[in-house]
């Protein structure tokens, strides 16, 4: 009987813990499943990154069955899943052509991650004084893209998560790129009567972003101590995340329809940080710098120099040049339903730019 093999890529941090976690997520995915041959790369920040991780993964299955799958451990599908991750496959088809190489779909929005969260929001809502989910906001906060669709899959669990609780309000916010930023969302939930809010952090390891949500959260419990927070931390350890990969290679071996997916790749051109250094540092001021790096291929870079701050109407998005850009409170939730009530500064595009409210994804 032949070995499977099996590449996990993760997206890879400066913070060498978060790299060091994913490699502890595969040695505890070894245990479980010593059938299959599991290697590990990573897609920047790491010492084995994508073309070495799929010649490594090559050697393997030139000895067994002669197929790769490659599995995003990515909860979103932006640049890296599209591009990067795809890109690289490419050429390593070019470089291994005995070797089939099949791409799993990333984790995406579905039932086991939305488990995990309502777990983590039941946890979270029993640290609080008043477990009451009607005077209680949730805030579900993610990285943030220039990836509509990627920001969209965000939206949809916050909509399956006020779907699935008694919570009046459940938006989505996000640590850079995009927009609302966190602390516009909390103002939005205190204006609407909140009296707690649970920050539900939408990643899967640590790394320098769940460094810097831990220090917003700080500070705002000193920036509004009328309110009472509660949050969460990643959950890519939970039992859901691995059953969820099991169910990935189990459709592929068995050459379930929908087990792999395919991206164009043509004309990408994959990133690199040696013209720039992404990093700003990791200190904190009271003013947001939204330093979203577009490089033409929905390529998504947060910054550790990203403050949180508002200025009433607007927040003062840097980006280049540092242009300062009027942004309109896009902190929407279920208001409509179930509060009934709108933002005064509402447009009447609701349906369009908060992402609550959508529900075609």
């Amino acid at each position: 009987m032949t070995t499977p093999t099996l590449l996990l890529v993760g997206h890879g941090s400066r913070e060498p813990g978060g790299n060091a976690e994913i490699e502890q997520f595969a040695r505890r995915w070894r245990q479980d499943r010593p059938e299959w041959h599991i290697e590990v790369c990573f897609i920047e920040f790491a010492d084995v990154l994508l073309d070495e991780g799929m010649d490594r993964a090559a050697a393997h299955a030139q000895q067994h069955a002669g197929k790769v799958l490659v599995l995003p451990l990515i909860l979103n599908a932006a640049g890296h899943v599209k591009g990067d991750i795809p890109y690289a496959l490419e050429q390593a088809r070019a470089r291994h052509p005995q070797v089939q190489f099949d791409y799993a779909p990333h984790l995406g929005a579905c039932e086991p991650v939305l488990t995990v969260l309502r777990r983590k929001l039941r946890h979270a809502m029993h640290r609080l004084d008043m477990p009451d989910p009607h005077g209680t906001g949730v805030i579900l906060l993610g990285r943030g893209s220039s990836d509509r669709k990627a920001n969209g899959e965000v939206s949809k669990m916050a909509r399956w998560l006020w779907e699935e609780t008694d919570h009046e309000l459940v938006d989505v916010a996000f640590t850079g790129i995009t927009y609302p930023r966190l602390e516009r969302v909390v103002q939005r939930h205190m204006l609407l009567g909140m009296t707690q809010i649970v920050i539900l952090p939408y990643y899967l390891f640590t790394g320098t972003l769940m460094h810097r949500i831990d220090r917003q959260v700080e500070h705002l419990r000193k920036q509004y101590p009328q309110l009472r927070f509660a949050h969460s931390q990643y959950f890519g350890f939970e039992p859901e995340v691995f059953a969820l990969l099991d169910e990935r290679v189990g459709k592929w071996l068995r050459g379930a329809p929908h087990a792999t997916v395919r991206y164009d790749v043509t004309g990408h051109v994959p990133h690199s940080h040696d013209d720039h250094d992404h990093a700003h540092g990791d200190h904190e001021h009271g003013h947001e710098h939204g330093h979203g790096h577009s490089h033409g291929d929905a390529h998504d870079h947060d910054h550790d120099h990203d403050h949180d701050h508002d200025h009433g109407k607007h927040t003062h998005a840097h980006e280049g040049g540092h242009a300062h850009d009027a942004y309109p409170q896009h902190a929407h939730s279920h208001a409509t339903s179930a509060v009934g009530q709108r933002d005064s500064d509402d447009d009447g595009n609701d349906a369009i730019r908060h992402c609550t409210h959508v529900s075609t994804f």
